[in-house]
């Protein structure tokens, strides 16, 4: 197992449909101990989360579902303690959280910005702050951050310009903290994914997602589970030598 009692925090992880989920659900199938955070986490959820897992792997995952608002720097650090208080130590940090808003420019509210903002870059900073006090004592630990096509091509399909610009932020964020934290065992890097069945895509029309479809040269969507799979190769060791990369999930829509 490739991550066989590695404590793992992922954070977005709330929808059976999202990212995140799946992430949790083929980090648990190798041997992960999850920690997962969302603003939306109740007992509930935590329940459905751990009975489909369970129901895909064959067994209970080591589990623990944490409300959280990464948006708040002391959440962030009450959250991380608690996990390193039940686990003994956090190992990976996988952060999935993102909110979009598919505005034109100039149709941008400051409210709109400082929301989208908030959550996609400030939240990733926080939470990551949080986690590399404990990666930096231990000298070791695994950052993935999830950022955007958008991030790469200015615009997205669905995410206007704040939210290019707070994923953009993220690719960034996670160059530097990789170049000065690597001297301390930590490795950071980032997934750009593309045209992913989440919830995300609810707001497109049919004929725009199959125009968006054909010009993919895959010629179908992402999986939530496509996205999983980077996660887990650069959160294991089989990326022990891999910090500071961008990994394109996106079918080759974006070739660069």
């Amino acid at each position: 197992m490739l991550l066989h009692d590695r404590v793992c925090v992922i954070v977005g992880a709330s929808s059976l449909r999202g990212i995140g989920y799946a992430t949790a659900e083929l980090f648990a199938q190798n041997g992960a101990k999850l920690a997962l955070l969302d603003v939306s986490m109740d007992k509930g959820i935590v329940r459905d989360i751990a009975s489909s897992i369970a129901k895909s792997i064959g067994h209970q995952p080591a589990i623990a579902g944490l409300t959280c608002d990464i948006q708040s720097p002391a959440d962030c650090e009450r959250v991380v303690a608690d996990i390193s208080s039940r686990f003994g130590t956090v190992d990976c940090l996988v952060n999935c959280a993102g909110i979009v808003q598919a505005r034109a420019m100039l149709s941008i509210e400051e409210a709109d910005y400082d929301w989208v903002l908030g959550v996609n870059l400030k939240g990733t900073f926080n939470i990551c702050k949080s986690v590399l006090r404990i990666f930096t004592k231990k000298e070791s630990g695994v950052i993935v951050n999830l950022a955007s096509v958008a991030a790469q091509r200015g615009g997205g399909l669905v995410g206007g310009a704040h939210y290019a610009a707070s994923k953009g932020g993220v690719v960034s964020l996670t160059r530097t903290i990789a170049r000065e934290f690597g001297p301390s065992g930590v490795r950071a890097n980032v997934v750009c994914p593309s045209m992913v069945e989440t919830g995300m895509l609810d707001g497109l029309t049919r004929e725009k997602f199959d125009e968006i479809v054909s010009s993919v040269p895959l010629q179908r969507p992402g999986k939530p589970s496509d996205v999983a799979g980077a996660c887990l190769f650069l959160a294991s060791d089989l990326s022990a030598y891999v910090t500071g990369a961008t990994i394109d999930v996106n079918g080759g829509s974006h070739i660069h």
